[in-house]
């Protein structure tokens, strides 16, 4: 649930930097989920996501608010400058909203990915997989190499 003392870790690496809210779960596939209240989640790309994609350019859902959604589901699509790609659901429940701040400011995507720039809002279970921020931590550090070339 929102936590009024929220900390930030500090992360750099390569020519990455950012800071990473403690008080959310982490897919390693780069969204963050942050409890608005029991069973609620706010879910958002992660500032090195939103790196990869770059400028926000055109989005949607294809799920109506009170629809069901499952794990892994794509319920959208996201078009930005370097790249389009699909949302996903990251738990399984009933789908609320996506962001409307989104549709008069897409610049918040990037400028605010842990605030104003969240995704969309479901009711439900998370996905069992996610991580706390320093396990996400690993997770980053092994996503970097791998385009910095260091893994086999």
């Amino acid at each position: 649930m929102l936590n009024n003392r929220v900390c930030k870790v500090p992360y750099r690496r390569s020519r990455f930097s950012t800071r990473l809210p403690d008080d959310r779960r982490y897919t390693p596939s780069h969204f963050w989920l942050l409890e608005m209240e029991p069973a609620t989640w706010r879910v958002g790309f992660t500032q090195f996501a939103t790196r990869m994609l770059g400028d926000l350019v055109e989005y949607g859902f294809e799920v109506k608010p009170d629809a069901p959604i499952e794990l892994g589901q794509t319920i959208g699509w996201i078009e930005a400058f370097k790249a389009i790609t699909d949302i996903y659901c990251v738990g399984n429940g009933t789908f609320q909203l996506g962001n409307p701040a989104l549709e008069t400011d897409p610049t918040l995507f990037d400028k605010d990915p842990y605030g104003s720039g969240w995704l969309y809002q479901f009711r439900g279970t998370i996905d069992p997989s996610s991580v706390d921020v320093q396990v996400y931590v690993g997770l980053l550090d092994l996503a970097i190499d791998k385009i910095l070339g260091k893994t086999h």
